[in-house]
């Protein structure tokens, strides 16, 4: 019996491997070996002229050179951003969502494709197009200018509010689909039940559709501020230069300063934070989803 067992269960697993077989091959081939290099260039030396000298032997100093005051200012003032653009997309990306999913249901369709019409863009285009809106002589300044509001044109671009302005429009419906997503699921008998004791909208609010969507919005924080965090195309073109992120130094040490060492290790430090970041996020969501 045991051996008709299995002889009966290995079509079943030729069937499996073969079904897994792509998709194994594509991580293997395109995540886990990329990560198993980038782990093997943080223990050796940058080379003379770049790249990677192997010949000068195994070394430690890379990962010292993280408590550097400048590198830690640039991974400072990337959080920073990030979670400033992550605040800014859940006060507006909540009532946008709240509002989308009291909509009748053609018009909620309507709004959702609205909402996702951005990233049928190319994500470089619409940096550039904020280039043309904010600079000394785009159409804020001149609309500004026009209507007498102002008599000089503003600096807007090349600042840390326009970078903070990117990020917020590229990924914003980032926080809105997984909030909507999350205020839909509300049984709407429990806010019945709330109004008939008595209270008010906002308690209601406050008691019921909040708690309930909580898991929602930690989805969405992780969504905006993963990607926020490690950006480097809206810095470059909307910072100017003059606001570095934790991704435009990981780019230049590979492609300006050449030193693949120590940007692996930038790498799988990032790496590390955001692992432990989502692990963060599924832990308060089995919890808050178990309450």
């Amino acid at each position: 019996m045991a051996r008709r067992g299995k002889a009966a269960g290995a079509p079943h697993v030729r069937a499996r491997l073969v079904l897994l077989g792509p998709g194994l091959s594509y991580l293997a081939v395109l995540l886990l070996l990329p990560l198993a290099l980038l782990i093997g260039y943080t223990v050796f030396r940058r080379g003379r002229f770049g790249g990677i000298a192997y010949e000068d032997g195994r070394t430690g100093e890379n990962f010292a050179r993280l408590t550097d005051p400048l590198y830690v200012g640039v991974l400072t003032d990337s959080l920073r951003i990030a979670a400033v653009t992550t605040l800014l997309a859940l006060l507006l990306g909540y009532p946008t969502a709240y509002a989308i999913s009291r909509l009748p249901g053609r018009w909620r369709t309507v709004a959702l494709v609205l909402v996702v019409l951005p990233f049928w863009t190319n994500f470089l285009i619409r940096t550039y197009a904020w280039i043309v809106l904010l600079s000394s002589r785009g159409v804020v300044n001149s609309a500004l200018t026009g209507i007498g509001v102002i008599d000089r044109p503003l600096k807007l671009l090349y600042t840390e509010p326009a970078v903070v302005l990117g990020l917020l429009y590229a990924y914003l419906p980032l926080m809105v689909l997984p909030l909507y997503s999350a205020i839909e699921r509300v049984d709407r008998r429990l806010l019945e039940a709330s109004a008939d004791l008595g209270a008010r909208p906002a308690r209601t609010f406050w008691s019921v559709t909040l708690p309930h969507t909580l898991p929602g919005v930690l989805t969405g924080c992780v969504f905006v501020f993963v990607p926020s965090l490690g950006n480097f195309v809206v810095p470059e073109l909307l910072g100017g230069g003059h606001t570095v992120m934790v991704g435009n130094l990981i780019r230049d040490q590979f492609l300006t300063a050449r030193d693949w060492p120590f940007g692996s290790v930038l790498a799988l430090a990032l790496m590390a934070f955001l692992v432990l970041l989502l692990m963060a996020q599924a832990w308060a969501g089995r919890r808050l989803g178990g309450r």
